[in-house]
C-alpha cells in the first residue's frame, strides 16, 4: 500500500485492527464518501462483503458512516465484487462499496467503490474523498439520516445475470466439474449458477467460517483442486479467489489453466466465430507466450500497468473489448464492467462445448516461458527499489537475459511488498537470479 495515499490500485486495504481497516476509519471514509458522491446524487448505497470476521464490523461502521452523511444503504450480505458492480448499475445506485481483501488472508480486509456506472472510482474522486477524510466530521440533522435496507434476492438476481452471459443453445449436461470458492464469496453463487446450466457439481471450499478463506484453497493454492479432479475424473476444476472477481482452472489431466492461457481461448474462440474487436489486453506480467501465441493468430496485444483499472483504461483507449491478468483476473466488456471470474469461466465452458474438445486441447496452443514470482514485504515508507544497489542488479540482470527474457520489479498496490517477477528460457537461471534480487532488496528494507 502506498504510504502516502489512502487508496491502493484497489482501493483501501490493510491488516484488521491497523491502520487503516479500523472501525473509526471506516465510519470516517463512509462519511466521506457519501459527502462527495452524495452532494449531487440521491439514492442509496449498495454493500456487499465477502466471509471474512472482520466484514460484520467494517460493514456496521460503513453503514453508520453513510449514515451520518445523509445517504441511505443496501446490504447484500456476502457477494461477489463482480456482483456489487452488476447491483451498483441495475439498481442506479450511488456507488457500489465491497467489503473484501480479495485473495488476501482473513486477518486482511478491505474497501473498494464502484460508481453508477459498475466501474471503479477515477482517481480524482478518489481524491476527493480523501481531502474529506481531514475534514472533521460533522453529522447531517437527525430528519435527514441515511436509513439502512436489505436486498434480499441479490444472489438470485446476479446468478440469472452470469447465466444469461452463456449461450442459450449449450448446457453443461455432460460435464462433470469440481469447484473451489475459496471459502469466499462466490460459495452459494457458482454452485448454483453451473449446477443450473446443467453441470454435474462437485464442491470444496464453500464453507466459510469467516476464517478459513483463501486458505489452502481458492485460486491462490489450487493443489486440493487438482487432486479432486483427479480423484473424481472430473471433466475440468475451477477456482476462485475469495471475492469472486479471479479465477484460475484445471484441466482433467490436473494441469493449470491461468489467466494468459484462459484469455487466449477466450479471444480465439472470439476471432472464431468473428466477434473480437481489435485485440487483447494484458499487463506487464502478462507471459511473452501468450503475446507469441496471439501473434500466430494475427490477433494484437498490448501490456498495460497491472490493475483491473489499467486494464480497463487501455482498452477503452483502443476501443478493444477483452483484457486479463495472469493471475486470473479477466475482463470481457462485452458482458459486464469489471473482472468477474464466474462470466469468465463460462465463456471457456462455452468454447469447450462449442469446439466439442476439453480444457486441455483448448490451452495446449500456448507455449508460456517458465515465470518466477517472488514477494518481499517490508515495513517502512521508504521504496527499496529506489535504492542504488537495487538499480544496479536490476540493470545487471536485465542485461543477463536480454532477448531471452524479462525482469520486472514493482510495488504492490494492495498491500506493503515488492513483486519481483521474472521471466525466461531457463527456469534454474531465473531462480537463482530471481533469489538473488530479492536478497539484495531484503538487504535494503526493514
Amino acid at each position: 500500500m502506498n504510504c502516502c495515499n489512502y487508496f491502493g490500485t484497489d482501493g483501501i486495504r490493510g491488516r484488521v485492527g491497523e491502520m487503516l481497516i479500523t472501525p473509526e476509519f471506516v465510519l470516517k471514509l463512509g462519511w466521506a464518501v457519501g459527502k462527495v458522491l452524495g452532494c449531487k446524487n440521491s439514492g442509496m448505497v449498495i454493500i456487499g462483503k465477502d466471509t471474512r470476521i472482520s466484514g460484520y464490523m467494517l460493514e456496521s461502521a460503513l453503514e453508520a458512516g453513510l449514515s451520518s452523511a445523509g445517504l441511505s444503504s443496501a446490504l447484500t450480505g456476502p457477494m461477489p465484487t463482480p456482483a456489487i458492480a452488476y447491483l451498483t448499475r441495475t439498481f442506479r445506485a450511488v456507488v457500489g462499496i465491497v467489503i473484501s481483501a480479495s485473495h488476501n488472508p482473513y486477518y486482511d480486509n478491505g474497501i473498494k467503490f464502484f460508481s453508477t456506472a459498475g466501474v471503479k472510482l477515477s482517481n480524482k474522486i478518489e481524491l476527493f474523498i480523501e481531502d474529506y477524510l481531514n475534514n472533521k466530521l460533522v453529522c447531517v440533522d437527525s430528519s435527514k439520516l441515511g436509513k439502512a435496507s436489505r436486498i434480499i434476492d441479490a444472489s438470485g438476481r446476479y446468478i440469472e445475470f452470469c447465466k444469461s452471459t452463456f449461450p442459450a443453445h449449450l448446457t453443461l449436461k455432460k460435464l462433470k466439474v469440481v469447484v473451489d470458492c475459496a471459502n469466499g464469496a462466490t460459495y452459494h453463487i457458482a454452485p448454483n449458477v453451473l449446477k443450473e446450466l446443467g453441470a454435474k457439481i462437485i464442491t470444496i471450499g464453500c464453507r466459510p467460517d469467516g476464517m478459513n478463506i483463501n486458505k489452502k484453497c481458492g485460486t491462490t493454492d489450487i493443489r486440493q483442486l487438482q487432486i479432486k479432479v483427479l480423484q473424481e475424473h472430473a471433466d475440468l476444476g475451477i477456482a476462485y479467489d475469495g471475492d469472486g472477481d479471479r479465477v484460475i482452472m484445471i484441466d482433467h489431466l490436473g494441469n493449470k489453466v491461468n489467466g494468459d492461457k484462459m484469455i487466449y481461448i477466450i479471444a480465439k474462440e472470439s476471432l472464431r466465430l468473428s466477434k473480437l474487436k481489435g485485440g487483447v489486453v494484458g499487463t506487464l506480467m502478462s507471459n511473452m507466450g501468450l503475446f507469441t501465441s496471439l501473434q500466430k493468430l494475427g490477433i494484437p496485444f498490448v501490456r498495460s500497468d497491472v490493475g483491473d483499472r489499467s486494464i480497463i483504461d487501455m482498452l477503452n483507449k483502443k476501443g478493444w473489448r477483452i483484457g486479463a491478468e495472469n493471475s486470473g483476473h479477466i475482463i470481457l466488456l462485452d458482458y459486464t464492467t469489471t473482472g468477474d471470474g464466474i462470466i469468465a469461466s463460462l465463456q471457456i465452458l462455452s468454447a469447450m462445448l462449442n469446439n466439442g474438445t476439453n480444457l486441455y486441447n483448448l490451452s495446449k496452443d500456448v507455449c508460456l516461458l517458465p515465470q518466477v514470482l517472488l514477494n518481499v514485504y517490508f515495513t517502512n515508507c521508504v521504496d527499496p527499489l529506489e535504492a542504488s544497489i537495487v538499480k544496479r542488479v536490476y540493470q545487471d540482470v536485465q542485461c543477463q537475459l536480454l532477448g531471452r527474457g524479462r525482469v520486472l520489479l514493482r510495488k504492490s498496490g494492495t498491500e506493503p511488498c515488492i513483486r519481483v517477477m521474472l521471466e525466461g528460457d531457463d527456469l534454474k537461471e531465473i531462480n537463482y537470479l530471481a533469489n538473488n534480487i530479492v536478497n539484495v532488496i531484503r538487504s535494503v528494507s526493514c
